[in-house]
C-alpha cells in the first residue's frame, strides 16, 4: 500500500473524489504543513496556523498506479490557483503535496509536470516537507457521504467528483 498525502482546496471534496476510485482503500481529511500541534478545524480556518486541510489518501499500487492517483489529484482541483480553490480563499486551501521520501518527490514533480500540458498558466502546486498530518476532527471524515444534500457538498463537491468518475471511468468503484 501507498499513502500520499495531498491538499488542493476543501478536504471534503478531495475526499469524495478519491473514495469514488477503485484501489483506495483509505482517505483521511486532516491538517498539514503548519507550525501548531494538533490543530482544530476553528484554527486551521483562520488561516494563522500554517497548516493546509488535506487528504492522506492509501491505496493498493496493485489496482491503481502512482500516477493514476497524482493526476486525479490534478484532474480534481485548479492547481493554477494560488492559496484559493473557488471562493474557499488562505494558505489553509492551497495547492500541495507533501512527500513522506524522495521517490514520492519525484513522483509528485512528474505528475506536477504532466498537469503542466493539460492546464492553461502556470502550476502553482508546491512540493513540501510532510511533517505531521493531524487528522481531522469526526465529522470531516467521509464528509460527502455523509452529507450528500448539503449545499456546499452539491455546489463543489460534486462537480469536482464528477471530474475525476469521467477521466478516470475505468477505475471507478460500483
Amino acid at each position: 500500500m501507498h499513502t500520499f498525502v495531498l491538499a488542493g482546496g476543501c478536504f471534503w471534496c478531495l475526499d469524495a473524489a478519491y473514495r469514488a476510485l477503485r484501489g483506495v482503500s483509505s482517505v483521511v481529511s486532516g491538517y498539514v504543513g503548519g507550525a501548531v500541534e494538533n490543530p482544530s478545524y476553528e484554527q486551521v480556518c483562520t488561516g494563522r496556523t500554517g497548516h493546509a486541510e488535506a487528504v492522506a489518501v492509501t491505496f493498493d499500487p496493485d489496482v491503481i498506479s502512482d500516477e493514476v492517483i497524482l493526476d486525479a489529484f490534478f484532474t480534481m482541483h485548479d492547481p493554477r490557483q494560488l492559496n484559493r480553490q473557488g471562493n474557499d480563499v488562505g494558505t489553509q486551501y492551497r495547492s500541495a503535496m507533501f512527500p513522506a521520501d524522495d521517490q514520492q518527490r519525484e513522483l509528485f514533480e512528474a505528475a506536477r509536470d504532466r498537469a503542466a500540458e493539460w492546464w492553461d498558466g502556470g502550476i502553482v502546486t508546491t512540493i513540501e516537507p510532510l511533517g505531521a498530518f493531524y487528522p481531522a476532527e469526526e465529522y470531516h471524515q467521509d464528509f460527502f457521504a455523509k452529507n450528500p444534500t448539503q449545499g456546499y457538498c452539491l455546489a463543489v463537491a460534486v462537480p469536482k467528483v464528477n471530474k475525476v468518475r469521467a477521466r478516470f471511468s475505468e477505475y471507478v468503484t460500483a
